[in-house]
C-alpha cells in the first residue's frame, strides 16, 4: 500500500541488556491498538520476544520487526483537528553483549533510534557499544530513561552520565514528577505543563495539571537551558533569544529541535516507566515530532557495478530499484526470509530483481510486512519501508537487491570475528546429516556465527560471539532441527599475525618419472597495514620471469595459507606479500606448481618474520559493594587484567579493565564467591593482542598435542 513518506518512521530500539527495550515495544503495540491486552517479558508473554529461548530467559536474543499506526498531534489524548496518522517500522534489538550483530544489521537500515537508559543503572557497558554503532551509521536518537519507579532512580544524573560518558549533547526536554515509588508524571519542557497518567487504564488516558510548586524553580532552570541550546543550533532563534528569551514560540522550538536531532547536534532526554505505563505516548509523540522520515535522509549512494562509478537514489518511487537485506531468518512455515529495507523504487510480489553481489536473478515470490513472527502478506513495497521476502535463492546478509537495468551496489556491513568456539559432534548417525543442514542455515542466518573443520582433528568446531551465543546455537539445533549433539569445553579463538618484513625464495621441485613439477618464487612477506584484514597481494616482477597467468595461482596459494597459521594452525587475519622476482620451467611448471609454492614458501618465511599468536582481549565492567573492591581487582590482576577505569555508580563501586578470554571462563562464579553475590558484571570483545611468550608456548604445545 502506497504510504505519505514524510508520515513515515523507521526506527529501532535499542541498549543495555534488562534496561526494559522490549517492555516499551510492548506498550507501544498496546497504545497504538496492534495489542488488546499487555505482553511481559518476565511473564514470556511478550510479542515480540517470541522465541522459546527468549520466552525462558527473559532476554531478548534476535531483533524483531513490527509495524503499527500512532495519532499525532493530540491535545489532552484527543487528536486535534490536524491530526494525522503516522506509520512506524519498528525493530526491537537484543542488549546481550553477544548479540551485537542484531543491533549493528539493525541500525544500518534504520533512520531514527530510541535509546534506553535504566533511571537507575544508566550509561552501562553496552550502551555505550550500541551507541558507538549508532554514530558509526550516523543514525538521530531519542534518550529514554526508563524504570523512574526503580527505588534509586536518578533522570538527571542519567541524563548527565549521557552527555559525559557518550560524549554527546544530550538535552533534558521533560523532568519527573516524583521519583521512584511516587513517580506519576512528569513536566513538558517545552509546552511548560504537567502531565499525570491515568493507572486504572494502563495510562492510556492522562490529566494535564498544574506545575507542582515545588518544582516550579526546577522547571524555570531547565526550561532556560532547553530554549538555550535550541537558540545555540539556531542562528535566526539567537537573535530572539538575545532580546527576549520568551519571544521564542512552541513551534519554534520543535522546529529547530527536529531540526538538531537530524543532524545529531541534540539528544532530547525524556522518561517514563514502561512497566507502570507511564511515559511511553509522550516517547511516540516526540518519535513523530523529533526523528526523521525516509524523505528526511539523505539520498542513499551506492556504486554502479558496471561503471564504478558513485551512483544516487532518493527515497522516491520513481527512481529505479534499490534495497538492502539486512538480516536472513528461517520461520517453519515460510521457510527463509530475507528481510530489507527499500531506499528507493518500488517491487512488486512475484517480480525480478538483481542481486549486485552474485549478479544473478532473483525472483521475489511473496513480499511481507513482519509483525514479530507473523507475516501480513503485500501486493507490493515501496521507496522507505521495511518489509521480507520468500521465494529466492542466493540472498546474504549484506546483499544489494536492484532493477536489473539499473544496478548499485549498497555499503554493506562490517561484523566482529568470532572470539570462541565449541567441537560439536552428532550424537547418532541420524544426526549426521540433519546437523550439517542445521549449521549452514543458521550460519546463513548470522554473520558472527561460523562453522570450519579442525584439519588435525576432523571436528566440527563451531564459534560466535560468546557462551551464551553458542549456548543458544546449540540449543536452536535441539529445537528447530531436532538435531542432538555432543558438545566440548569452550575454547579460545587465537589468530596468528606476521610482525616484521622478511624476504624468502622458495623453489619447488619435483621429479617422479615423467612430466615433473616446478615453480620458483621470491617474494616479501610483511604485516598488513593498520585496519586492513584479509591479503594484500602485490605482483612487482618485471619482464616475464613468472607468466602472468601463474600469478593469480601464486596469489590463492597465500590466501589458502593464511587459514591455517604456521605456529599452530590459527588463522592469519592480514598480512601483506609482494612477488618480487621467480622462474619457471617449460614443461614442468604449471597452476598448481606456484600454488603449492606460494603455500609452502609461507610457512618457511614465517619463521623469519616473526609469527606471533594473537589472543582476544575483552572489556569487562563491574559493579561491586566498595568493602569487595580490592578482592575482585586483585582477582582481575592474576588474570592478567590491566584497570582502565575505576569510578563510582548509584552507591557502588565501578571497575573498568581489559582482560584475556582466556582466563575469563567461569568468572561469573568467582565473582559471585568474591562478593557474596552481590557484584555484577559486563564482559564484551575489544581486540586481539599479542600473547606472551609463555603462554604463546603452551597454546602451540596444546595445538601440536591435538595433531598427534
Amino acid at each position: 500500500m502506497a504510504r505519505d513518506l514524510l508520515l513515515t518512521r523507521n526506527i529501532g530500539i535499542a541498549a543495555h541488556i534488562d534496561a526494559g527495550k522490549t517492555t516499551t515495544t510492548e506498550r507501544i503495540l498496546f497504545y497504538t491498538g496492534v495489542n488488546h491486552k499487555l505482553g511481559e517479558t518476565h511473564e514470556g508473554s511478550s510479542t515480540m520476544d517470541w522465541m522459546e529461548q527468549e520466552a525462558e530467559r527473559g532476554i531478548t536474543i534476535t531483533s524483531a520487526a513490527t509495524t503499527c499506526d500512532w495519532v499525532f498531534p493530540k491535545e489532552n489524548g484527543e487528536p486535534t483537528e490536524d491530526a494525522q496518522s503516522y506509520h512506524f517500522n519498528i525493530i526491537d534489538t537484543p542488549g546481550h553483549v553477544d548479540f551485537t550483530v542484531e543491533v549493528n544489521r539493525s541500525l544500518r537500515v534504520l533512520d531514527g533510534l530510541v535509546f534506553l537508559f535504566s533511571a537507575v543503572d544508566g550509561v552501562e557497558p553496552q550502551s555505550e557499544t550500541n551507541w558507538r554503532l549508532a554514530d558509526n551509521y550516523k543514525v538521530p536518537r531519542i534518550g529514554f530513561v526508563n524504570k523512574m519507579d526503580r527505588q534509586g532512580s536518578n533522570f538527571l544524573e542519567v541524563n548527565k552520565q549521557v552527555k559525559e560518558m557518550l560524549g554527546s549533547n544530550a538535552v533534558p526536554i521533560v523532568l519527573p514528577i516524583g521519583d521512584e515509588g511516587d513517580f506519576k508524571g512528569i513536566v513538558d519542557l517545552v509546552k511548560n505543563r504537567a502531565i499525570v497518567w491515568h493507572d486504572e487504564n494502563f495510562g492510556s488516558t492522562f490529566d494535564v495539571v498544574a506545575i507542582p510548586e515545588e518544582m516550579k524553580d526546577e522547571v524555570r532552570e531547565y526550561r532556560a537551558l532547553l530554549i538555550e541550546e535550541v537558540a545555540s543550533y539556531d542562528e535566526n532563534l539567537l537573535e530572539k533569544f538575545m532580546e527576549d528569551e520568551n519571544s521564542i514560540t512552541e513551534d519554534e522550538v520543535h522546529a529547530a529541535l527536529r531540526a538538531a536531532v537530524m543532524d545529531m547536534a541534540i539528544i532530547p532526554m525524556v522518561c517514563g516507566s514502561s512497566f507502570k505505563n507511564k511515559g511511553v505516548q509522550f516517547l511516540l509523540d516526540a518519535v513523530c515530532r523529533y526523528l526523521p522520515s525516509p524523505m528526511d535522509r539523505e539520498s542513499v549512494i551506492g556504486v554502479n557495478p558496471d561503471t564504478e562509478k558513485e551512483e544516487r537514489r532518493k527515497p522516491s518511487v520513481a527512481e529505479p530499484f534499490s534495497a538492502l537485506a539486512f538480516k536472513i531468518a528461517t520461520d517453519p512455515f515460510v521457510g527463509r526470509l530475507a528481510f530489507f529495507r527499500v531506499y528507493s523504487g518500488r517491487l512488486d510480489a512475484g517480480s525480478y530483481i538483481l542481486n549486485n553481489r552474485s549478479g544473478k536473478k532473483e525472483r521475489i515470490s511473496r513480499i511481507y510486512q513482519m509483525h514479530s513472527n507473523k507475516q501480513i502478506a503485500l501486493d507490493f513495497i515501496e521507496a522507505g519501508d521495511i518489509g521480507a521476502a520468500v521465494g529466492f535463492k542466493d540472498i546474504k546478509t549484506g546483499d544489494t537487491m536492484s532493477d536489473e537495468k539499473h544496478p548499485i551496489v549498497l555499503e554493506s556491513m562490517d561484523f566482529p570475528d568470532p572470539v570462541i568456539g565449541i567441537a560439536v559432534e552428532p550424537k547418532t548417525k541420524a544426526d549426521v546429516d540433519k546437523m550439517g543442514m542445521a549449521l549452514s542455515k543458521l550460519a546463513e542466518e548470522d554473520p558472527t556465527f561460523t562453522v570450519r573443520t579442525d584439519e588435525a582433528s576432523g571436528q566440527t568446531i563451531i564459534s560466535g560471539m560468546g557462551e551464551l551465543h553458542l549456548d543458544i546455537i546449540v540449543d536452536r539445533m535441539r529445537r528447530e532441527f531436532k538435531v542432538e549433539v555432543n558438545q566440548g569445553a569452550p575454547q579460545v579463538e587465537y589468530k596468528e599475525a606476521i610482525t616484521r618484513p622478511a624476504q624468502h625464495r622458495e623453489v619447488y621441485k619435483k621429479q617422479s618419472g615423467g612430466r615433473g613439477k616446478f615453480a620458483d618464487i621470491q617474494f616479501t612477506l610483511e604485516p598488513a597495514e593498520e585496519g586492513k584484514t584479509g591479503l594484500e597481494f602485490i605482483s612487482a616482477i618485471k619482464g616475464g620471469n613468472v607468466p602472468k597467468e601463474f600469478i593469480p595461482s601464486i596469489e590463492k596459494g597465500f590466501k589458502q595459507a593464511m587459514v591455517n597459521g604456521p605456529l599452530a594452525g590459527y588463522e592469519v587475519d592480514a598480512m601483506k606479500v609482494t612477488l618480487t622476482d621467480g622462474s619457471y620451467h617449460d614443461v614442468d611448471s604449471d597452476q598448481l606448481s606456484f600454488e603449492l609454492a606460494a603455500k609452502i614458501g609461507f610457512r618457511n618465511a614465517a619463521k623469519a618474520a616473526k609469527a606471533v599468536i594473537m589472543e582476544p582481549i575483552m572489556k569487562i565492567e563491574v559493579i561491586t559493594p566498595e568493602e569487595n573492591m580490592g578482592d575482585i581487582v586483585g582477582d582481575l590482576n592474576r588474570r592478567r587484567g590491566q584497570m582502565s577505569d575505576m569510578g563510582d555508580r548509584a552507591g557502588a563501586k565501578t571497575v573498568k579493565a581489559t582482560v584475556p578470554l582466556s582466563e575469563m571462563f567461569g568468572y561469573v562464579t568467582t565473582l559471585r564467591t568474591l562478593s557474596s553475590g552481590r557484584a555484577t558484571s559486563t564482559m564484551e570483545f575489544s581486540h586481539y593482542a599479542e600473547t606472551p611468550s609463555n603462554i604463546s608456548e603452551e597454546v602451540i604445545k596444546a595445538a601440536k598435542g591435538v595433531e598427534a
